[in-house]
């Protein structure tokens, strides 16, 4: 077998609506299908399914520690444009997003950040 490409990617929200919000609103995703408790939303030429769950949200003390240490932890990673990069910081800020420090890897830059149920995200931009 030989993989071809990543055609897809899923993650489990709490609530699909605001979940659909955060990631057209502030991310910029368009909503490519609805299947009740799940929405495929359109990232470039791949998709992130988001799939309604029932689980209790993370607490504060939860959420602070995944974004503080988020190194070497389970994430999920979008490239941007360089302008897009330099913009997020203080988009996330106004979203009242946690967000890590930005961090230079010498050919490309990253911040991590959080969605609305805690799913630890990278948007990475190359130069």
């Amino acid at each position: 077998m030989k993989l071809q490409r990543l055609d897809h990617f899923g993650l489990n929200v709490t609530d699909l609506t605001r979940a659909e919000r955060f990631y057209t609103q502030t991310l910029g995703l368009t909503v490519a299908a609805r299947f009740g408790d799940q929405v495929l939303m359109q990232c470039g030429d791949q998709n992130l399914a988001l799939f309604q769950v029932s689980r209790p949200p993370l607490s504060p003390s939860e959420r602070a520690a995944r974004i503080a240490h988020p190194l070497g932890q389970s994430h999920h990673a979008f490239r941007v444009s360089h302008e897009d990069f330099l913009r997020a910081r203080d988009q996330f800020g106004e979203a009242g997003m946690e967000s890590a420090q930005p961090i230079d890897w010498g050919d490309h830059d990253c911040i991590y950040f959080l969605d609305p149920d805690g799913n630890l995200l990278e948007i990475v931009s190359y130069r």
